[in-house]
């Protein structure tokens, strides 16, 4: 992998990302600010990414330039040339095509780093060539404001310095955990998509409690700390969902009433098939794109 010998660690890797949209400007977006962070521990350099970007569309990339101070690109193949690694934040069906284009300039020297639903690491190497060397990712979009959780697995012939790289680019939005390729396109359900069940689950909190009077910004505040401190108990204390569920019901009490409710509604099942559905759409995406 090309680096400049004068420059170590992270520093030496070239970043590039292929689409700047939701997810990838949110990934872009928290690596600047690792930058800055890293810089104000440090005036003197340190340990920073050198990012570029290429999209379609020319003025969200020339906005999000402006904000993060990454370097604009003109064209995929010229950022995969410039690049060491490169990450693919674009939508499965333009997939393709951007390969078709990029693959010129793929080496055994780059990395292509996907975070594309349902695309095996095989699809990629079917097109650009086998020497692709390929680590599949599936991030989410709390990345922008630092609370992103990312899966990540790699090919054998990604190294472990290169690795170690990857996942601190990733880490500056978050959590990493490793996982098997196997388990990607089940993950897609629970870490990638869940955001949206979430959201769901707070604007529909919101419009009960404005239903009995409380003020919607106010409602929205109450309902979104309320699943950020449940979260946190769920990680810091180490105890089990339903344990956490039974302290805060007590016996004839309001709450106890209220869940009762919801697995009357089918609020339990109505997850786990929202779920599968969402599994089962990651898979027809990689065999679609897999089986052309």
């Amino acid at each position: 992998m090309s680096y400049n010998e004068n420059r170590n660690g992270l520093s030496r890797y070239k970043v590039g990302f292929i689409g700047a949209g939701n997810m990838g400007g949110a990934l872009i977006k928290s690596i600047a600010r690792y930058n800055k962070e890293a810089l104000n521990n440090n005036p003197d350099g340190g340990e920073l990414f050198s990012v570029s970007a290429f999209d379609i569309n020319s003025e969200l990339l020339k906005k999000l330039a402006d904000e993060t101070g990454i370097t604009e690109e003109t064209s995929a193949e010229s950022l995969a040339k410039n690049c060491d690694i490169i990450i693919l934040a674009i939508k499965p069906q333009y997939c393709d095509n951007v390969l078709k284009e990029i693959k010129p300039a793929i080496t055994d020297k780059k990395i292509i780093v996907s975070i594309i639903v349902g695309l095996p690491t095989q699809y990629f190497k079917s097109v650009l060539g086998s020497h692709a060397r390929v680590v599949r990712t599936m991030p989410n979009t709390p990345a922008l404001v630092g609370e992103g959780m990312t899966l990540i697995s790699w090919d054998d012939s990604v190294v472990e310095e290169e690795i170690k790289a990857i996942i601190k680019l990733f880490s500056c939005s978050g959590r990493v955990e490793e996982l098997e390729e196997s388990l990607m396109s089940e993950v897609t359900a629970l870490t990638g998509s869940s955001p949206a069940y979430v959201f769901i689950l707070i604007e529909a909190m919101a419009d009960a409690a404005v239903k009995s009077g409380i003020q919607r910004k106010l409602a929205y505040r109450l309902a979104a700390q309320a699943v950020l401190g449940s979260a946190k108990m769920v990680l810091e204390t180490g105890k089990h969902p339903a344990e956490l569920k039974d302290m805060v019901c007590s016996p004839a009490g309001t709450t106890i009433e209220a869940v009762a409710a919801l697995e009357e509604e089918g609020f339990r099942n109505a997850i786990i098939k929202a779920m599968d559905q969402c599994t089962k759409k990651a898979r027809e995406i990689g065999k679609k794109n897999f089986d052309k």
